[in-house]
């Protein structure tokens, strides 16, 4: 069936394509540009003026319309003051997940209903598989681009509206398509950073919005080996930007973030990739959002993904309570980190998941903060 079809066009590569592959198709494709950040937007950090240029030039070359709208409100209220709620909560939230739940999947998917579309497309690399139960999420053909992680939230009534016409390619395959077609975007590099701020120097943004909290940083022996600026600005498994290097009486291996210990205000540092703190045997998420409306049952054999560069760990659906869920793992994860998503798979099926609220961490190796409970 032809359908009219509204494109997220963001000015690069892959949702470039995505348009002109259904525009091929012979659907009615509408290219729609969001703008979704208006704070200190300039050319240092947000390059929103050169992407809206870049999908104009897309949308000339493809032959099809281009709308601009702005959902910066909406993305202050709904991701952005989550996203610092998190951090000041002691947590490292992931804002494509957010940004996808609240604008790309809504804010968006209710414009585009109202410009009269019948689809919405995006560059992502995922797919979607209708079955007589109903939607699946499946991971995008190209593993090292796979990005299923970030649309676990995604629910039966978006999936039935949405396209991913990149998802079955190779990113090698897009950029081809891309030059072939004389895209003006074909080499154009990947988008990083926070989305839809851009890459910027983290701890300096974020010390906008919320204020430096210092406190002590300790080491395995409870001993002070240093002045952390606030909790929020550190993750589990961080290694650079600490501020411990060269610590007299150290094994001479790297400090890692290990505990953050709010009711105390404590920062806990070991030292070592490997370090037995530094591993977790199991995890507690919340705020669970399945794909089939469902969850897997207790005792469920499936893999996980604790964050997005990291491979599928085997794992074991423990208990499902509500809106939370525990998982078992076969072996021990590295840096599990609350506020991340931890997502569940049944082979390339992405059956949905939630965010880490708490980990165990391995059962011989414990912490002072994790022995109070701390996250």
């Amino acid at each position: 069936m032809k359908h009219r079809v509204v494109v997220g066009l963001s000015g690069g590569v892959d949702s470039a394509v995505a348009a002109y592959l259904l525009k091929r198709q012979g659907h009615e494709v509408v290219g729609l540009f969001m703008k979704n950040w208006e704070d200190d937007d300039d050319d240092e950090y947000c390059s929103t003026r050169q992407d809206f240029l870049d999908a104009a030039a897309v949308a000339d070359v493809i032959g099809i319309d281009l709308e601009a709208v702005n959902f910066a409100a909406e993305y202050k209220d709904r991701v952005f003051a989550e996203f610092l709620r998190e951090y000041s909560a002691g947590r490292t939230p992931n804002p494509d997940v957010l940004c996808n739940a609240e604008i790309k999947f809504k804010a968006f998917l209710d414009h585009a209903l109202r410009l009269g579309a019948e689809r919405i497309a995006t560059g992502h690399y995922a797919r979607v598989r209708e079955t007589p139960r109903g939607y699946e999420l499946l991971r995008g053909v190209d593993a090292a681009k796979d990005q299923s992680y970030f649309l676990h939230r995604l629910n039966q009534a978006q999936l039935a509206r949405t396209l991913f016409p990149v998802g079955h390619l190779r990113k090698t395959e897009v950029r081809a398509i891309a030059r072939e077609i004389g895209l003006p975007n074909a080499a154009k590099r990947d988008s990083t950073g926070i989305c839809f701020i851009g890459e910027r120097p983290f701890r300096e943004f974020l010390n906008r919005y919320l204020p430096l909290a210092p406190g002590p940083i300790k080491n395995e022996r409870g001993e002070t080996i240093g002045e952390h600026v606030g909790l929020a600005f550190y993750t589990i498994g961080q290694r650079k930007g600490i501020g411990v290097g060269g610590t007299k009486g150290g094994s001479g291996e790297p400090w890692f973030v290990a505990r953050k210990d709010m009711a105390s205000n404590t920062l806990w540092v070991v030292q070592g990739h490997d370090h037995p703190w530094l591993l977790a045997d199991a995890l507690r998420a919340d705020e669970a959002a399945w794909v089939s409306g469902a969850p897997p049952a207790e005792g469920t054999r499936l893999t996980a993904k604790t964050r997005y560069r990291q491979a599928d760990a085997a794992c074991t659906v423990v208990r499902v309570e509500g809106e939370a869920f525990e998982l078992a793992f076969d072996e021990p994860q590295w840096a599990v980190t609350p506020g991340q998503s931890a997502v569940l798979y049944q082979g390339e099926v992405s059956l949905g998941g939630g965010m880490i609220a708490s980990s165990s961490a391995s059962r011989l190796h414990r912490s002072p903060a994790a022995a109070r409970g701390a996250s």
